[in-house]
């Protein structure tokens, strides 16, 4: 049983776990353990170091919020005041006599003024999942996350400056979480609340927590707002929860919780995209000579190579198949358009995912293309990746290299299809929590080891390439590690971060000390310190050399 298990909850690295009671305390405490990985350590000890000064202009806290209790006190009668923290009405009441259903929807997050930009580039570079250092370099995470946000921010802050001055991500996020509240009270859960926690910026996963526990939820839905999972998204806000929850005495054994990890194959969603790419292909205003003359441009947000290839990330394959999901659905709806999916945001030395989207796009206009619509496909929200990069640079782009009609297919934001498809999810995955619990441990071990299903339901032919296996019966399944009946998620093997290069091309053990190592790290100091000293003038290097 102890190896079926084991064998369950290496679908991801991070909280892709869920109440274990029916096996045992132990072996909760044991998957704890296994998949927090070092980069929830990294990060427990760096929020750890933070000052009180950094947290009031939004830096990460100088603790977790659940480890605290003054802090803990603090932010929940906060949350109960300010319902803007989750995106929650707090007015709703509560059936005391019924289980208090919670979904916690994770995002990145985004800074909502310009004065944001530099504390939230700062919380993005500190994320030992974005940027991995050598384990003896850890303790300059801080210092280097100093020093990119500073040098990253003049630049941001013109991009952001550019679509109204701030991402419109929290209100959007805010919007999808009290419309798919109101789907899951039209569908029979009255106590159902929905909360936003953000990774990078405010309001913070923790405080979506706090929130949570002073609501008293019973049962939770984790709901990452990323169709595919990453180890760089989905993942690391999986980890953060993971090792809020290990400290948490009423999160671990109070509460029984699951995870959608990936849902890009749940048919509401692929539906929803499907019927925007087809409206924008025949907008009214005849912007197209002909609907069926445009490319359809899929652009993803891209990832190392390294994380696909060193570490197992399924995002590419994911990706892919998201794709062809969606342009299947569109033959049938009598769309039959060529495509292509690139990836778009790239940064650092190291190879990303190819093809690059600004690179395909140059190729087109030199194959003579004339039309192409722009598919935002592993975004589910407006924010600058879809206002500022693809609307204005990829355009732009675009036009200079011959490209003479131009569309581009809006997020999903709260579109009905989309949200209705998620609070079905939501619905399915509580179902498999309830048939979870009735179970026997060696029942559930059973269900998990032996069954194999076809994903997305149906009966397809042997040979069909859209045919796969799923550990679990889905009719039956635990709340570890994949979803319940119908969620569109599968396991797999998703290894932890460990092994990753980072965005700087630098890569974790062995590490070995010499006078190199010694400069890199006294100079690191040294401009780190520098930075965020202020001079006898009263300004910084950082404010002398980008602000003036």
């Amino acid at each position: 049983m102890a190896e079926a298990v084991s064998a369950a909850m290496a679908a991801s690295s991070a909280i892709i776990r869920g109440d274990l009671g029916v096996v045992g305390t132990s072996s909760r405490r044991v998957a704890a353990t296994r998949v927090a990985g070092s980069g929830a350590r990294a990060g427990g000890a760096q929020r750890a170091a933070k000052s009180s000064s950094s947290e009031s202009k939004g830096f990460r806290g100088s603790s977790l919020v659940g480890t605290n209790p003054g802090r803990r006190l603090r932010v929940a009668a906060r949350a109960v005041s300010d319902p803007s923290m989750t995106g929650w009405d707090a007015g709703n009441k509560i059936d005391e006599k019924e289980d208090v259903v919670g979904v916690l929807l994770l995002n990145l997050g985004g800074p909502e003024t310009l004065d944001d930009v530099q504390p939230f580039l700062y919380n993005l570079f500190a994320d030992p999942d974005i940027i991995r250092l050598p384990g003896a370099l850890q303790f300059l995470q801080s210092p280097l996350a100093a020093l990119l946000s500073n040098s990253r921010a003049p630049k941001s802050r013109e991009a952001y400056e550019s679509i109204g001055g701030g991402s419109p991500l929290r209100r959007i996020t805010d919007e999808q979480a009290n419309a798919l509240r109101s789907a899951l009270v039209a569908k029979g859960l009255r106590n159902a609340k929905c909360y936003v926690g953000m990774r990078y910026w405010k309001p913070f996963t923790e405080e979506a927590v706090e929130q949570i526990k002073a609501d008293g939820v019973t049962k939770l839905v984790v709901l990452p707002l990323y169709p595919q999972f990453s180890i760089s998204t989905s993942g690391s806000s999986l980890r953060l929860l993971e090792q809020i929850f290990g400290e948490d005495e009423y999160l671990a054994t109070g509460m029984s919780h699951t995870v959608i990890p990936s849902w890009y194959e749940r048919p509401g969603y692929v539906q929803a995209m499907a019927d925007l790419i087809k409206a924008e292909l025949n907008r009214p205003d005849g912007q197209f000579d002909s609907p069926d003359e445009p490319i359809v441009f899929f652009s993803a947000h891209g990832v190392p190579v390294s994380y696909v290839e060193t570490a197992g990330d399924p995002y590419k394959e994911e990706m892919e198949e998201c794709v062809a999901l969606i342009m299947a659905r569109l033959k049938e709806m009598g769309v039959t358009n060529e495509h292509v999916l690139a990836y778009q945001s790239r940064v650092g030395p190291v190879e990303w995912l190819k093809p690059y989207t600004d690179d395909v796009i140059r190729e087109l206009g030199e194959k003579k293309t004339k039309a192409m619509v722009a598919v935002p496909i592993s975004f589910v929200s407006e924010h600058i990746e879809t206002l500022e990069e693809i609307d204005m640079e990829y355009r732009e782009l675009a036009e200079e290299s011959g490209v003479e009609q131009w569309g581009r297919v809006p997020a999903l934001d709260t579109n009905p299809v989309f949200i209705d498809d998620l609070a079905n999810a939501v619905v399915e995955s509580l179902d498999g929590m309830s048939k979870a619990a009735s179970m026997s441990p060696g029942d559930l071990a059973a269900a998990v080891a032996t069954s194999s299903v076809l994903r997305g339901g149906g009966s397809l032919d042997e040979g069909s390439p859209t045919k796969r296996k799923v550990r679990g019966d889905l009719a039956a399944t635990p709340p570890v590690p994949m979803m319940p009946i119908g969620t569109g998620s599968r396991v797999r093997n998703v290894p932890s971060t460990d092994d990753v290069t980072d965005l700087l091309g630098v890569k974790p053990e062995p590490w070995e000390w010499g006078p190199v190592e010694f400069s890199m790290v006294a100079l690191s100091i040294l401009i780190s310190t520098m930075l965020l000293m202020d001079s006898s003038g009263g300004a910084g290097l950082n404010d002398i050399i980008f602000h003036k």
